[in-house]
């Protein structure tokens, strides 16, 4: 696949047309009987979500923290595929692989000295790339850590809105 051919239209429209390139991304959360587990409706594919076992969830279906973490997993891997093929940066193989500690004492509310969410998010890149350079796999990791959406999103967090509506 030819990315700088894929993108060049792309690029043509928002550099001539800037307010073409703001998009909004959608996803809601809706109930799915017990007050532990939702559906989660992307537009394109609907997810079940569930609490996590470590404060009363089944453990049988992916957490918030899980789909976080996941979204990160994503963004960050066809983040570095994305930039190696505009690079033309020779890879075998990519993996990422992404974890993260919390402490559930914050979630449930046991300690106010405990936070709630993340303490730690730990993005692991494992390349073969045996026939890129080192300078080229320093220019990988720039551009991805750079151009992933998720990841620059958690490193400069903007302020969440929220809107309640209540029907009586």
């Amino acid at each position: 696949m030819d990315l700088r051919t894929l993108q060049k239209p792309l690029k043509e429209q928002y550099r001539a047309d800037p307010t073409s390139s703001r998009i909004t991304i959608r996803a809601k959360g809706a109930q799915a009987g017990a007050p532990i587990s939702c559906s989660v409706d992307i537009g394109r594919a609907i997810h079940q979500a569930e609490a996590h076992k470590g404060v009363g969830g089944a453990g049988a279906g992916a957490c918030s923290g899980d789909l976080l973490l996941g979204a990160l997993a994503a963004c960050a891997q066809i983040t570095c595929q994305m930039v190696a093929a505009a690079m033309s940066i020779p890879t075998e193989r990519i993996e990422v692989a992404v974890e993260g500690d919390l402490d559930l004492r914050g979630t449930l509310g046991i300690s106010k000295e405990v936070p709630v969410g993340f303490e730690n998010i730990r993005v692991n890149f494992d390349l073969t790339a045996p026939n890129a350079s080192a300078e080229q796999i320093a220019a990988l990791r720039e551009k991805t850590e750079q151009y992933c959406v998720v990841m620059q999103t958690l490193l400069h967090p903007p302020a969440p809105q929220t809107t309640w509506v209540r029907h009586a």
